[in-house]
């Protein structure tokens, strides 16, 4: 005979169950409520109000001791891409980054340029001695470009359109394929 039945009370956690059974099922769907209107894994690009907008101002002394300013590199797309030799993602999309030079390098038509955040000189030439590139790579006091551009999370990416505007925002390790892609559609608006 169950306590229930012998009219004894019920015991506490049989009077709490379905208070919890409730705020669980409340849970589950404000949960799925957030994954059904959320942008997919797949959308790479991000909301930025620099979209549509001239870049910021990029200048400065390169890792080479050349100098660099995005103001100089009109005519052509520019990939301004923010990463640290630490950053594990960074280190992933470095090939791809290489891959891009390389597909545009006979058309001299994209200018690559890293700027590096929250790293040292020399750790920075060890990862270029380790894993090759050889564009401009802006390291030191470049914390204003961060601020400048609102970089949040490394890696991020920045196109900036022959005519100076940034019309693409990639969050994450990019891929050369995915660059061509936006880059290709650029031109097409373009035209």
């Amino acid at each position: 005979m169950s306590s229930v039945e012998a009219g004894l009370p019920a015991p506490p956690n049989r009077r709490l169950a379905p208070y919890v059974a409730a705020a669980v099922a409340v849970v589950v769907v404000a949960l799925l409520a957030v994954l059904a209107t959320r942008s997919p894994a797949s959308d790479r690009e991000t909301e930025s109000p620099l979209l549509g907008r001239a870049a910021p101002a990029l200048a400065g002394k390169t890792l080479n001791g050349g100098s660099f300013d995005i103001d100089n590199q009109r005519g052509k797309f520019v990939l301004v891409n923010f990463f640290a030799s630490w950053c594990q993602p960074c280190i992933i999309e470095h090939p791809e980054l290489k891959k891009l030079t390389d597909m545009h390098k006979e058309a001299n038509d994209l200018t690559l340029v890293s700027v590096a955040f929250q790293d040292d000189e020399a750790s920075i030439r060890r990862f270029f001695q380790t894993n090759g590139g050889d564009w401009p790579v802006l390291a030191g006091t470049q914390g204003s470009a961060v601020l400048e551009f609102g970089v949040f999370k490394l890696p991020e990416t920045y196109l900036i359109s022959p005519s100076g505007q940034v019309i693409y925002k990639f969050v994450g390790g990019i891929h050369a394929g995915e660059v061509e892609s936006v880059i290709a559609q650029a031109r097409e608006k373009a035209r």
